[in-house]
């Protein structure tokens, strides 16, 4: 199927399902417990062993001597599996971090062990049984510190982008900002915790696991364990939260995976609350600085948008410039990203991953310059809009309607009310101030495919891999083949997230 046309009328538009208020298929099985979640599915395979990770307590060095005798020898605990007996295990491709330490140690917290044990109690007690010696390597941790020894990064998107004499404008412009913006790294903390189950039968693994892109996590647990995509399944059924980080497999299910075949029967992970943010990904730190260049009228003849950030070895940059090579116009601009070498974990997609911090720092220096024009912020928002792509002016926008957006909802938000002087309206003892920002996300396609069956009683069942992280999934794509094939949304059975599904 292909969409090179414009769309013209077809069945969707009759809005006969689609876009009326239906109950969530979901509610009832998440308000009564009963949805299946990765780490509850007692279902799926006998026996299960419960699994608790040991992670590094140094942040950069390398492991002396490894002890786990006394762990194995504790009450209930049926393996422990380190890198000395896991075999070999690889770094996936499209994963930064290695997701098991040993016998160097590239941040703190990495994963060193896995306690295989009865009940979870007894697993938690023998890690701290374990003994690891270590020696200790000066480790970069602080952004600030590497700034200047951060270097262009290979990126997908060209990290720098010129267009104009962005130097010349911006020293002739009337009214300039120039200002620097830190934001700090930030962890993820969905409210389901990193989780999975993993049994391997006859030589192939099976893992029921929180994660968001099931192909990926096929692909990559393939690539660590030295297998075949083919000989590895992925069921996610439900994800509790993920916001990114569960875009890829993180510790929790490659040490289950390891650990189930050496203990010989199906074990259990879920990490602990504190292990989420070394173990996982995170949104790393940056350093931006915006430079603003306006004519008295407000519009903008300069943008420069500079940003630093942080990863471990071969790791990518927060994309912090990129909104904006394309929200405001400007004939003179430049964008660059710098990357440095930091011992943390691996830095990635949180919650608009470059949009979040990026356009932060954009909206305060617009902010900044309006303040500077004595001009509303609004207004300024407005001055500076484009209906052509500001770095390359010859690509139109198919549509852009940025000043409808502003406009209806300042008028919805009672922003004439708004007083620009701060401190001058109080409700009670609190001090109220009103503010705006633009925002906007670029638009990333993939192909995509699901499949769909029809019995003889008429119930139509969809199957596609795509995972519901809470946003309804289940519902809208009931909605949609209701709406498609002419039936009641009661016929209409919805399958998610399985690596047997259609990617």
């Amino acid at each position: 199927m292909k969409f090179d046309q414009p769309a013209t009328r077809n069945p969707i538009d009759r809005l006969k399902v689609v876009g009326k208020p239906y109950d969530r298929i979901d509610g009832p099985l998440k308000t009564t417990g009963t949805a299946p979640y990765a780490y509850e599915r007692h279902d799926v395979v006998p026996n299960q062993a419960y699994g608790v990770i040991l992670g590094a307590a140094i942040a950069k060095g390398r492991i002396r001597r490894l002890d786990t005798s006394a762990a194995r020898a504790a009450p209930g605990v049926i393996a422990v599996v380190t890198h000395e007996n896991a075999g070999k295990v690889n770094k996936a491709k499209a994963i930064t971090a290695k997701l098991m330490a040993g016998p160097e140690i590239d941040h703190f917290d990495q994963a060193v062990a896995i306690v295989v044990a009865s009940t979870f109690e007894q697993a938690r007690a023998a890690t701290q049984l374990i003994v690891v010696e270590y020696d200790r390597l000066e480790g970069r941790f602080d952004l600030a510190k590497e700034r200047a020894s951060a270097v262009k990064p290979k990126m997908d998107d060209p990290p720098d982008t010129a267009v104009g004499n962005f130097a010349e404008a911006f020293a002739n412009a009337p009214v300039k900002v120039d200002q620097t913006y830190t934001t700090p790294n930030q962890s993820h903390s969905a409210m389901e915790p990193f989780a999975s189950i993993a049994s391997w039968q006859e030589g192939k693994l099976t893992v029921w696991t929180s994660n968001q892109m099931i192909a990926w996590a096929r692909r990559d647990l393939a690539e660590v364990l030295g297998l075949q995509p083919a000989d590895v399944r992925v069921v996610s059924s439900y994800v509790g939260g993920g916001f990114g980080s569960k875009l890829w497999i993180r510790s929790d299910v490659v040490m289950a995976a390891l650990a189930a075949r050496v203990a010989g029967r199906p074990v259990k992970v879920a990490l602990a609350r504190p292990q989420i943010p070394n173990n996982t990904t995170h949104r790393p730190a940056t350093i931006q600085r915006i430079q603003l260049g306006a004519g008295n009228d407000g519009k903008l003849v300069a943008i420069s948008h500079e940003s630093w950030s942080g990863d471990l070895p071969g790791g990518q940059p927060e994309t912090a410039a990129m909104q904006t090579r394309q929200l405001y116009a400007a004939d003179n601009r430049i964008t660059s990203h710098r990357l440095a070498t930091l011992d943390l974990p691996e830095g990635n997609a949180m919650r608009a991953p470059g949009e979040a911090p990026g356009l932060m720092a954009l909206e305060i220096a617009m902010d900044e310059l309006a303040e500077r024009l004595k001009m509303d912020p609004v207004a300024l928002r407005i001055a500076n809009d484009t209906q052509v792509d500001p770095e390359k002016p010859g690509r139109a926008f198919s549509h852009r309607d940025l000043i409808g957006c502003l406009r209806i909802g300042s008028q919805r938000f009672g922003w004439e009310q708004r007083r620009a002087t701060p401190g001058q309206v109080r409700d009670g003892r609190w001090l109220v101030g009103m503010g705006m920002a633009s925002a906007f996300r670029g638009n990333m396609t993939m192909n995509s495919a699901a499949r769909a069956s029809l019995d003889g009683k008429g119930v139509v069942t969809i199957s596609t891999d795509m995972t519901d992280i809470g946003t309804g999934s289940y519902t809208v794509i009931a909605q949609t083949a209701a709406e498609l094939l002419g039936v009641p949304l009661e016929q209409v059975v919805v399958r998610l997230g399985d690596s047997d599904f259609p990617v």
